[in-house]
């Protein structure tokens, strides 16, 4: 059951508080992997190619996204929870509830920018959206 968060130091407290317990619950996929969950990255995809955002630990990963216009984008949800990935302006995309194990589809803008978006659940989590 998704409650709102506050803000400042309570709010990355409560952050916190959530990556701690979902290690606690054991939300790992077991993948092992090299490199550190915590960086951002930067992933460049065609309109034709589609690409991928996956939600673990409570972050997209990557956060921040290039795609070409009109891409196609998917959304996996490797979490505990349901999450969304809707853009924080202008409502240019939105995947609607995305539940645990589950994935949606979205269209990028068709316009070049660049496009914040968040959960709209756990409005803590935030990427960006570059459409060039």
């Amino acid at each position: 059951m998704p409650f709102p968060f506050p803000t400042g130091a309570a709010r990355l407290a409560a952050a916190a508080c959530a990556l701690a317990l979902t290690a606690l619950v054991g939300c790992s996929d077991g993948g092992g992997g090299g490199g550190g969950g915590a960086t951002e990255s930067a992933t460049r995809s065609s309109a034709s190619g589609g690409t991928q955002v996956t939600i673990k630990d409570f972050t997209f990963e990557p956060a921040s996204l290039t795609v070409s216009p009109g891409a196609k984008v998917t959304v996996v949800n490797k979490d505990s929870t349901t999450h969304t990935l809707t853009a924080s302006k202008g409502g240019s995309f939105d995947t609607g509830d995305i539940a645990p194990g589950k994935s949606a589809t979205f269209t990028a803008p068709s316009t070049a920018g660049d496009f914040p978006y968040a959960c709209t659940i756990h409005p803590f989590m935030k990427g960006t959206l570059t459409v060039e």
